[in-house]
């Protein structure tokens, strides 16, 4: 079958790799020169299943209360900002903040998130690729002390849907970190999941891309899209100006663009954009080697190679690419402040992750037949990109997935 994604980050490149192994033509269609250098450019670089707590939970209102006005929040929106789709979407959101609805999307990400990570482990064993790979765990740390008891019942919800954790005090966090001396009186505990890996997103998506390429996938770069064509209720082609590229399937995994493609064809994708900042250092002597997240301040650190990775924030401020570079800043301040020799010569980015409601992606049939949907994984893309692939490229080809479509398609909305 010929194939069309669209889309060359972590998703479309994974979906691609798995569609040519089983045999489909696939031609890739993206905006940059490269793979992966929009939302997988430089993210945290985790690969995270106890990251399956939604964003939206119990806690979440209140805190985002809390943090109304604030610079230096976690989480930041402008409540001045005229965005009708993104009020719809917040509605959403607080829907799901219920610890029923709770439970319900922890399982769901978790299906994915786990699925992905056992993925990613046996394709290791068959293949050799340089990203600066950790698998030594990823070890979560608290400050307070009501903010560790909730994240321990969190972590007996994750364990429930098969995810091992480690609830550990504060000198066991340093005992795992040495870089955490300074703060240990300062530490409540933490939650050490040791299956959980580290590695350069970037790095990955080019090196399965050249792998996708031996496969005989096709990249196109630096062609945006203009339109998903139909006839009738059937994909048919992909317009790239006066270009039309048909095919019989289409994968839409262009991340927080994908809303816009598929407006036009009457269909709502409740995706937004959150935008989220990182800094990368060269390593200093003070910098911690095993990943952490700091869950007070809601930043990730990761060791890659001779560099440190240090991600995190939400902002709602739509398709907006801008640097903030005051919110960056304090990412950096805020690491300086925890690991004061931690790295010099600091490079900032930023980049939109595709956020739905429920924090589950969406992945799978539209009402369209021949297109699907492989997007809205926020944060967690780098964690689910191997499987989302490997589920979507089973659908769209007829097999019975591995694990259970049920809650992760568009129709759950």
């Amino acid at each position: 079958m010929r194939v069309i994604v669209l889309g060359a980050g972590i998703i479309g490149t994974s979906t691609a790799y798995w569609l040519a192994r089983d045999g489909h033509e696939v031609t890739v269609i993206d905006r940059q020169p490269a793979p992966g250098q929009e939302t997988s450019f430089a993210n945290g670089g985790q690969i995270s299943a106890s990251h399956a707590e939604p964003w939206a939970n119990p806690a979440t209102p209140w805190k985002a209360l809390k943090w109304l006005g604030r610079e230096d929040s976690p989480l930041l929106w402008r409540l001045t900002r005229y965005d009708p789709a993104l009020w719809a979407w917040g509605l959403r959101f607080l829907a799901n903040c219920t610890s029923e609805r709770t439970r319900l999307n922890t399982g769901r990400t978790l299906r994915v998130a786990l699925y992905s990570r056992r993925l990613l482990k046996a394709f290791n064993q068959d293949n050799v690729l340089d990203y600066d790979r950790r698998a030594d765990g990823i070890l979560h740390f608290y400050r307070d002390a009501r903010e560790f008891d909730h994240a321990c019942q969190a972590a007996e919800i994750m364990k429930r849907f098969g995810l091992k954790r480690i609830v550990t005090d504060a000198k066991g966090c340093v005992d795992r970190e040495p870089a955490l001396a300074a703060a240990q009186p300062r530490l409540a505990g933490g939650i050490f999941t040791a299956e959980d890996e580290s590695g350069d997103a970037c790095k990955f998506t080019q090196a399965l891309a050249a792998m996708a390429k031996g496969l005989g996938v096709r990249f196109l770069f630096e062609k945006s899209v203009d339109a998903i064509e139909c006839q009738g209720s059937k994909f048919k082609a992909v317009r790239v100006g006066q270009e039309s590229f048909m095919a019989e399937a289409c994968v839409l995994a262009c991340a927080c663009f994908s809303p816009a493609l598929l407006k036009p064809l009457g269909l709502n994708l409740p995706v937004v954009p959150a935008k989220g900042y990182s800094v990368t250092l060269t390593a200093g002597d003070g910098a911690p080697h095993l990943s952490l997240t700091d869950d007070e301040h809601k930043l990730v650190f990761s060791r890659l190679g001779d560099r440190l990775r240090i991600a995190g924030t939400a902002e709602f401020t739509g398709l907006d690419m801008s640097m903030n570079q005051a919110r960056a800043d304090i990412i950096l301040r805020k690491t300086q402040d925890l690991f004061p020799k931690a790295g010099s010569d600091p490079e900032f980015w930023t980049g939109l992750r595709p956020v739905t409601p429920d924090s589950v992606p969406i992945m799978g049939e539209t009402p369209i037949r021949g297109l699907y949907l492989n997007t809205g994984h926020g944060t967690l893309g780098w964690t689910m990109g191997l499987g989302s692939g490997r589920y979507v490229a089973d659908i769209l080809g007829g097999k019975p997935p591995d694990i259970d479509p049920e809650g992760l398609g568009l129709d759950r909305f």
